[in-house]
C-alpha cells in the first residue's frame, strides 16, 4: 500500500487540507511535523496515536519533526480545556522533554536515512521581542475569525473559567511554528489530533501570506470508545508510558480489558500489524471471544513496543497469576497491583525466623479456626503457597515462603487468595480486608 492507502486503512485520516496530499507524498518527501505537549514527564496513550502516525510517515520515506512545545508549553494550548491549566516553569518542561524524548525514541529512528528531528519551540518563541511580533505576525490573525474557533468559544461561553490573553494568543505561537519549520527545515505538513485543525490552517495561512508557498494538514482522528468513556484513562488516571507511572503490568492490563467493540479500530491504530494479521484476530474476537486472542495479542505488541521484552513477558506473568500462575520473579510493587482487591494481613518480619508452622500463623492471622482445619485442606490438596501446592501439614514459615522481598501469596482452592505481607518492627500489623 502506499503511505496514503496504508493511513487510510488504518482509519488515521480524519481530515485533511488538499485532496492532491495523497499524490504528492507518493511522489515527493515530506518535513512532517507533529508537535507535543510538555505539560508532564511522560507522555500518555493518547499521545500513541500521533507518535505511530509520525512513524508510518517515515517508515515511507519523510521525515518527521518532532516539536515538543517548550514555549507554547509556557502559554498552555485551550483546545480541549474547560479551564486554564497550571503554567510551567522553565526548569520543570526541561525535565519534562527529557522524558518525552526516551518515549519518542521508541518509535521514531533519529539517525540514518531520514532520520527523524526533535526541536524545542522555546528555542525561537522564548526570543520573539514582542512589539516585532505583534507588528509582524499579529496583524495577519483576525480576532474574528480566533473567536469563531471552538476551543475559544466555549471557552467564551464559560462565565467561570473564561479564557485569558494568554491562551488566546496560543495559536499565533502555534501559527509561528509552522512558519519557522518552513523557514528552516522546508517543512510544508503539519499533522495532529483533529482538536489541533484550527491550529494548524492558522500556521498554513499565516506561512502562505508571508511566504507565498503552498503548505498542507492532515488530522488524525481522535480516539475515542465503544462505550462513550474517555480513551487513555483507567481508575487511578491516566494510562502513561513512564513504567513509574503506570507499571508495564498495568499498561498490560489495560489493553488486554479492551472491549470487542473497540479491537479492530484499536489494533490499526495501535499496531503496524499486516491486514491479514489483524483480519485473522478480528475472526477470532467474532468466532471465539472467551478467549479474547486478539485482546492478548494487542497487549504483548503495545506493551513490547513501549516497555521491551523482559518487561512484557512479567506483565503477561503476572496477568496469569490470578488464575495460578507463575509467581517467581514478580516484585512487591507487581505483587500489590494484581492483588490490589484481596485480603492482606501485615505480620513482623521477625515472624519467618520464629520456627513457627505455616499452619499456625495461618490459624493466627484468622484464615482458618484451627490447625486441624489447615491439616484438611492440605491433605485434599487445596492449600497453596506463591501458587505452589503445600504438600505437608509441618511445612515450616521461613524466608523461603516468600515470593518476593516482603510478601508471600496464600491460596485456598481455586480462587481464594490472601497476601502475607512481612514487614519491619515500626510498621503496624494489621489484617486488611477489601
Amino acid at each position: 500500500m502506499t503511505l496514503f492507502e496504508e493511513l487510510t486503512w488504518r482509519g488515521l485520516i480524519y481530515q485533511t487540507t488538499h485532496n492532491e496530499l495523497s499524490e504528492r507524498l507518493d511522489r515527493e518527501q515530506f518535513m512532517v511535523y507533529c508537535g507535543f505537549d510538555p505539560s508532564a514527564d511522560s507522555l500518555h496513550v493518547g499521545s500513541l496515536l500521533p507518535i505511530i502516525g509520525l512513524a508510518h510517515f517515515q517508515r515511507h520515506g519523510h521525515v518527521p519533526i518532532a516539536v515538543v512545545g517548550g514555549g507554547t508549553g509556557l502559554i498552555g494550548d485551550p483546545s480541549g480545556k474547560t479551564s486554564e491549566r497550571q503554567l510551567l516553569s522553565r526548569d520543570q518542561i526541561e525535565v519534562n522533554l527529557a522524558g518525552i524524548r526516551r518515549q519518542l525514541d521508541l518509535f521514531l529512528r533519529f539517525d540514518g536515512e531520514n532520520a527523524a528531528i526533535m526541536v524545542n519551540n522555546a528555542d525561537w518563541l522564548c526570543d520573539l521581542q514582542l512589539i516585532d511580533f505583534l507588528r509582524d505576525i499579529g496583524k495577519y490573525f483576525s480576532v474574528n475569525a480566533m473567536l469563531n474557533k471552538e476551543s475559544v468559544r466555549q471557552r467564551l461561553q464559560d462565565r467561570e473559567h473564561g479564557i485569558s490573553f494568554t491562551e488566546f494568543s496560543y495559536s499565533l505561537l502555534q501559527g509561528y511554528d509552522f512558519l519557522y519549520l518552513y523557514d528552516h527545515y522546508g517543512c510544508r505538513l503539519q499533522v495532529g489530533g483533529s482538536d489541533q485543525w484550527g491550529n494548524i490552517v492558522t500556521g498554513m495561512d499565516l506561512t502562505r501570506r508571508l511566504r507565498d508557498v503552498e503548505t498542507y494538514g492532515l488530522t488524525f482522528p481522535l480516539v475515542t470508545k465503544a462505550d462513550g468513556s474517555k480513551f487513555g484513562k483507567s481508575e487511578k488516571g491516566n494510562i502513561w508510558l513512564d513504567p513509574d507511572k503506570t507499571s508495564p503490568y498495568q499498561f498490560y492490563q489495560f489493553w488486554i480489558n479492551a472491549a470487542d467493540a473497540d479491537i479492530p479500530k484499536f489494533m490499526r491504530y495501535f499496531t503496524f500489524w499486516e491486514p491479514d494479521h489483524v483480519a485473522d484476530l478480528e475472526r477470532a474476537t467474532t468466532e471465539i471471544p472467551e478467549k479474547r486472542l486478539a485482546q492478548r495479542a494487542l497487549a504483548e505488541e503495545v506493551t513490547r513496543m513501549v516497555h521491551g521484552d523482559d518487561a512484557t513477558e512479567t506483565a503477561v506473568r503476572a496477568s496469569q497469576a490470578m488464575f495460578g500462575g507463575d509467581l517467581s520473579g514478580l516484585d512487591d510493587k507487581t505483587l500489590e497491583e494484581i492483588f490490589s482487591e484481596v485480603p492482606s494481613t501485615n505480620m513482623l518480619r521477625s515472624e519467618l525466623s520464629a520456627d513457627k508452622q505455616l499452619a499456625s500463623v495461618l490459624v493466627d492471622c484468622g484464615l482458618f479456626n484451627s490447625k486441624g482445619e489447615v491439616r484438611r485442606l492440605i491433605q485434599n490438596g487445596g492449600l497453596y503457597l506463591n501458587n505452589q501446592r503445600v504438600e505437608s501439614a509441618d511445612m515450616k514459615l521461613t524466608e523461603n515462603c516468600l515470593c518476593s522481598s516482603h510478601i508471600a501469596v496464600i491460596r485456598k482452592g481455586k480462587k481464594n487468595y490472601h497476601l502475607l505481607r512481612f514487614i519491619d518492627p515500626e510498621q503496624p500489623v494489621t489484617t486488611m480486608v477489601p
